[in-house]
């Protein structure tokens, strides 16, 4: 074990936040920490990293443990050190050493000391032992895996906005490589392609990983465990968020089965005691049953606490079929092109995501639709648009003298103060909240009233800039239920790549200064983009012989050399067959972990249905087939680790 729980009550004032917690985080765990706003996820990691003391219980960590955390709070963080200088802090031992080694350069050109030659040597062997010759490449990797061009490398640090910010700390604690890496919302910060280099990163890193995340797309592909807080408790699922749904789902059910199989036991024996219970023959009886039912470990109904509420939206004016029309614009800050000499049009009904990289331009686009940025070229407004414009620094716009309800009245929509209510319970806002001054608010409650406000509106046409920032999953979902009832035109910037594959019907990406549309899902996209991908790759191949045709005469002893590919061949064809093998064998464990895991449902619903009771033998074999069951799931599951790291290093080397 790294680092853990034991046993551990944290109260956050009067609130508990986990109740006798034990959790021991291992070696190459990937763990998504999830829970509804409030739960305390945030809260938790930082009683990990001992910033908070529990109430009771204690936090384990290994002796030779490192643990890094990511969190919000850094950015306060300030240097007029360059961007590469503050990601390069990660490697503090190798800059003391060359420091040390350039000083003891000077004076041994000075003196020639022996002692001091020897000193030297050492200090370079150990420059090398900790791989410090490379420590400028892997930096600027990193950092470019993040989104950081190369000619931004060597700004200050200080001239970069919060976002940017937190992806040089990141790329520094990555670059630490501690144990543990604790990370709370790392992309909130992100674009699409860093997501999907860290994912990818993170995916592979040596240590364990701990990660906050409403990205549900991250999760499934990160992750290989998660961790729920719920209800004050700890809930653990081995596997991805889609994996944790399904399991979460089955376990509610089982639970909710075995609690009714129960009462109906209950209720049964509680009428045979009413009804013997007078009669002085079968008294003693039901003496016994009560005192058989007083011992019975009671299984707790299960309600799933969530908000359940629906969002509606009311349109007043039903607008022309073309709602927008851009023509030859252009877009420039100085001397940065954003967009050159480009058109696209918004039809009603139109669902479109505007995606990309960080630096496009796609937060200018949405305003060049929306009026509010001067460009060059025409925009053309449609017949009867009426529209709403969410952006995250539109909170200005809010009255801080309103409580939120108060605000929430200045849209006009018509609601009552119920209605009102319980849509601001979707956004996290529930009883007395929504008395609360728009002043005292946070950055994230701020952003999720202008969102409750852009919502309740009657516009026929809605821009949202990042509309999922500061909303858990479960408000996302009915943010998505929502939007799909829609019925006018949305044009949404998101980075949540859920969120997108469930509502847009068209793409539009910014290439070379230009929009491009692909009519179509998100999913569709990606396989185009993968196609097209594949397809430039292949014809690059293609095109690389005629670079170097074989008019070049080698030396015999050369083409000697050049000519033996056997051995690569015979290299490859093993390990595609031992790629394959794994691959089977893959395969194989997942059907069979399939049928345990079912198996062990049925056998724990089995074990308990009141009939159990009463048959003593009947239950022994039932727990006996139940040990034997979990016995094998857990060699099955560590096998099932063991050949997909396997599978992922072959796949590495390009089987």
């Amino acid at each position: 074990m790294l680092l853990g729980l034991q046993n551990l009550t944290f109260e956050f004032g009067a609130r508990t936040i986990v109740e006798d917690a034990t959790w021991h985080i291992q070696p190459n765990e990937r763990i998504g920490l999830i829970g509804y706003n409030g739960t305390g996820k945030s809260t938790l990691l930082k009683v990990l990293t001992r910033q908070y003391l529990p109430s009771k219980g204690s936090v384990e960590q290994g002796k030779e443990t490192t643990i890094g955390f990511l969190h919000q709070d850094l950015l306060s963080f300030d240097t007029n050190d360059s961007v590469l200088q503050v990601a390069m802090g990660a490697f503090e031992r190798v800059l003391e050493l060359e420091k040390e080694i350039e000083a003891l350069g000077i004076e041994l050109e000075r003196t020639g000391d022996e002692s001091l030659a020897i000193e030297y040597t050492d200090k370079l062997h150990e420059l090398e032992v900790l791989d410090g010759y490379s420590i400028h490449h892997k930096t600027e990797e990193v950092l470019q895996g993040l989104g950081f061009p190369n000619e931004s490398l060597q700004k200050p640090y200080k001239n970069f906005s919060g976002g940017w910010r937190m992806r040089v700390l990141l790329a520094k604690m990555i670059l630490m490589k501690p144990d543990v890496l604790l990370l709370d919302e790392p992309t909130n910060h992100l674009d699409m392609p860093s997501i999907e280099w860290l994912e990818k990163y993170l995916s592979h890193y040596q240590g364990a990983v701990v990660v906050v995340s409403h990205d549900r797309f991250f999760l499934d592909r990160m992750v290989n465990k998660i961790v729920e807080i719920y209800q004050q408790q700890m809930h653990f699922y081995t596997g991805n968020y889609t994996y944790y749904q399904q399991e979460k789902a089955l376990r509610i059910d089982m639970q909710q089965k075995a609690f009714e199989n129960q009462q109906d036991y209950i209720r049964q024996q509680e009428r045979v005691v009413e009804r013997f219970k007078a009669k002085a023959s079968k008294a003693g009886m039901a003496q016994s049953i009560m005192k058989k039912l007083d011992k019975i470990d009671r299984i707790e109904n299960v309600e799933l606490e969530r908000p359940n509420i629906k969002i509606n939206f009311l349109i007043d004016k039903q607008p022309g079929r073309v709602l927008c029309t851009l023509k030859n614009v252009s877009k420039s800050y100085g001397d940065i092109k954003i967009l050159e000499n480009t058109g696209a049009e918004i039809d009603r009904g139109d669902k479109i995501a505007l995606i990309g990289a960080n630096g496009k331009g796609k937060s200018t686009l949405l305003r060049v639709i929306v009026g509010n940025e001067e460009h060059e070229g025409e925009r053309i407004w449609g017949h009867n648009v009426e529209e709403s414009f969410y952006a995250q620094h539109q909170l200005e716009a809010l009255n801080v003298n309103n409580d939120i309800l108060e605000e929430m009245k200045e849209s006009r929509s018509g609601k009552t103060d119920l209605e009102l209510r319980s849509l601001l319970g979707c956004f996290l806002f529930s009883g007395d909240d929504v008395e609360k001054k728009i002043k005292v608010l946070s950055g994230g409650e701020k952003a999720r009233v202008a969102l409750a406000k852009t919502i309740v509106s009657k516009a026929n046409f809605l821009m949202l800039d990042e509309p999922t920032n500061h909303l858990d999953m479960h408000s996302v979902e009915l943010l998505i239920e929502a939007l799909n009832k829609y019925e006018g035109s949305i044009v949404l910037v998101s980075h949540d790549r859920y969120f997108i594959s469930r509502i847009a019907n068209k793409i539009w990406e910014i290439e070379d200064h230009k929009i491009v549309e692909f009519k179509g899902s998100y999913a569709e996209w990606e396989e185009w983009k993968a196609r097209r991908e594949a397809e430039r790759s292949k014809a690059l191949k293609a095109a690389e012989p005629t670079k170097a045709p074989v008019e070049k005469k080698t030396p015999v002893k050369e083409q000697a050399q050049v000519q033996q590919p056997a051995p690569n061949t015979h290299i490859d064809k093993e390990l595609k067959k031992e790629y394959q093998k794994h691959k089977n064998r893959f395969v194989q464990l997942e059907e069979k972990i399939a049928q345990l895991s079912k198996q062990k449902i049925e056998l724990e619903a089995a074990m308990a249905a009141p009939e159990s009771y009463n048959n003593k033998d009947k239950f022994q074999q039932t727990e006996t087939a139940y040990n034997k069951v979990t016995a094998e799931l857990s060699t099955l599951n560590k096998e099932y680790e063991v050949v997909f790291e396997k599978v992922m290093e072959l796949e590495e080397k390009g089987i």
